[in-house]
């Protein structure tokens, strides 16, 4: 992770990375978080080529292929407030652990579904990988956020999401060669009739990948398990009932606008993501392949990575919600032109929405669990089970089946509209209607 001067007193770095009770640094622990980040960013984004590759498999209308992540998502939402428990009776570091070996396991089991091959295993194996992914996400997010200042937490977060992001870019280029360059589907025309040998031979084609992605979650979970992980911090820690007496997360107008504002901003995120190849290689669009769409799908991810480390940059000197505001901006009036034009200034107009995209959960995460103290684990909770708005990209998917694909990102237009809302209003961290604490009315 980089080092710049400045920062809080005690810090190591401009995004606030301090140095605890003990004198213990956190760089050391956050640089291997971001190990976390880039790894479930990674195999998030295998579902971008593994989508359209599925398509062709099993011969999918794009509301059964967008059921794929809808179902992935799911696991947001069914998995998270287990995840929080369990991360309160054995803690952040063994419960990092379970989490890489439950997606070590959902990885294993794409073999035998790519064998068969079978929709409803493949369904059921990327549940358990985004069941792995959601522990380490409840995990790991509200732990990068308050191991320095508040002020600086969205810089801090944006920063290692950065590495998320470079999981992301990378994603598309490994599904691209490993995926789609080894299938009929991924190198033929689009349109093209595969026989039932091609499918069952295409199908096959994710053996490889999962195994490689099942061998590096193993060593990974070995590290973690091996690495003196920080304790958090007493602060932060989940309040007793007794301490709850007089806390309500519910006062919080931050985190009661935010937990929709996550929501929605995965429908939009995953929308482009999951769409992306479909869209690219329309012929009125770029007339593309899917592995050489595959390839433009690495500069959308791409996008999102420079724009984290430049919206880390940027925060260090302006509030966050003033720059998640002219992002959303810039995301909106991006989609427009998406849905308005043709040919290839439509692909690179979708491809332009991945640096507007790339600060938006960071930083709305960051100032949803703002000011929650004590009760920031569980309000961290909630956000996470947010992301279950990816699940809603089966609604982008009907749209597109009944209006077609360019119009289905209206939806995405609409989404960017709330981002703006909770920027320009609903991050105000006021409670119970009154004025914001003493301590959180500035924010830098």
């Amino acid at each position: 992770m980089p080092s710049v001067p400045g920062g809080a007193a005690g810090s190591t770095s401009g995004a606030g990375v301090t140095n605890g009770a003990n004198g213990q640094s956190y760089a050391p622990a956050l640089r291997l978080l971001a190990s976390l980040f880039f790894i479930w960013g990674f195999i998030t984004v295998i579902n971008n080529t593994l989508l359209p590759h599925l398509r062709s498999v099993f011969t999918l209308d794009y509301t059964r292929t967008t059921l794929i992540e809808s179902v992935w998502f799911i696991a947001y939402f069914v998995a998270s407030i287990p995840s929080a428990k369990l991360i309160e009776r054995i803690g952040y570091q063994r419960s990092m652990v379970i989490g890489l070996e439950v997606m070590a396991v959902g990885a294993l089991c794409m073999i035998p579904a790519a064998r068969i091959p079978s929709y409803e295993i493949t369904l059921a194996a990327l549940f358990v990988i985004a069941s792995g992914i959601t522990l380490l996400q409840v995990a790991a997010n509200p732990y990068v956020a308050v191991v320095g200042p508040p002020e600086t937490a969205p810089a801090r977060l944006n920063l290692v999401q950065a590495f998320n992001s470079l999981g992301t870019t990378m994603a598309p280029l490994f599904g691209g060669y490993l995926i789609l360059g080894r299938s009929t589907s991924g190198t033929a025309a689009a349109g093209t009739v595969l026989t039932e040998a091609e499918r069952l031979a295409d199908a096959r084609a994710v053996q490889l990948p999962y195994l490689i992605v099942a061998a590096v979650l193993i060593v990974l979970a070995v590290l973690i398990a091996r690495f003196d992980l920080p304790d958090m911090g007493a602060e932060t820690r989940r309040a007793s009932a007794q301490e709850r007496r007089g806390h309500s997360l519910w006062r919080h107008r931050n985190l009661v606008w935010g937990v929709p504002a996550i929501f929605i901003y995965l429908i939009a995120e995953i929308g482009v993501a999951n769409l992306f190849i479909n869209f690219v290689s329309q012929p009125d669009v770029a007339n593309l392949t899917h592995e050489r769409a595959s390839d433009y799908l690495f500069l959308l991810w791409g996008g999102m990575m420079v724009g984290r480390f430049g919206g880390s940059f940027l925060m260090r000197r302006i509030p966050g919600e003033r720059v998640l505001a002219f992002f959303a901006v810039g995301a909106f009036v991006t989609m427009l032109v998406t849905t308005m034009v043709s040919g290839p200034l439509a692909m690179w107009s979708l491809i332009l929405v991945g640096l507007f995209h790339s600060i938006m959960f960071p930083t709305i995460f960051t100032l949803g669990i703002r000011g929650l103290g004590p009760l920031t684990e569980e309000g961290a909770g909630l956000l996470i089970m947010a992301i279950a708005g990816g699940a809603l990209v089966i609604v982008q998917g009907w749209l597109a089946d009944h209006f077609g694909l360019q119009r289905s990102f209206l939806l995405t237009a609409a989404c960017e509209l709330y981002v703006l809302f909770y920027a320009l209003w609903g991050a105000t961290p006021v409670v119970s209607g009154g004025e914001p604490p003493a301590a959180e009315r500035r924010v830098s």
